[in-house]
């Protein structure tokens, strides 16, 4: 859980890098939570929840999606593919499952071997 939080902490951070680990388990933290939510807002027939919830977490989710770019030593304009039809999506999913440079790059040392803060 404590991924979830580390990028929370970070909210509108788009410097750095991040290791894949960071990235996906906030992911699939924030997917759970999506659909834990989509359920109760069913049942209450309403949107609310899951509206606030995807408003509150997107500049963490950009954030990290951005620093996760970065370790793989691509800019953080990268995140934009999704905008070019068809293949956007599959591009910027290979490049965040990518392995992330081992040696620092311009965006920083590797998280990695870096020391926690």
């Amino acid at each position: 859980m404590h991924w979830y939080v580390d990028v929370l902490k970070k909210y509108a951070v788009f410097s750095g890098r991040a290791r894949r680990q960071e990235f996906w388990m906030f992911t699939l933290f924030s997917v759970i939570i999506s659909i834990v939510l989509a359920i109760i807002d069913n049942a209450m027939g309403s949107i609310v929840l899951g509206l606030v919830y995807s408003l509150a977490v997107l500049l963490p989710s950009l954030g990290v999606a951005v620093r996760r770019l970065h370790d793989t030593g691509r800019s953080g304009w990268f995140v934009l593919f999704p905008l070019i039809p068809l293949v956007g999506w599959i591009i910027l999913i290979v490049f965040l499952a990518s392995e992330g440079k081992a040696e620092p790059n311009q965006y920083g040392p590797n998280p990695k071997y870096a020391p926690a803060v």
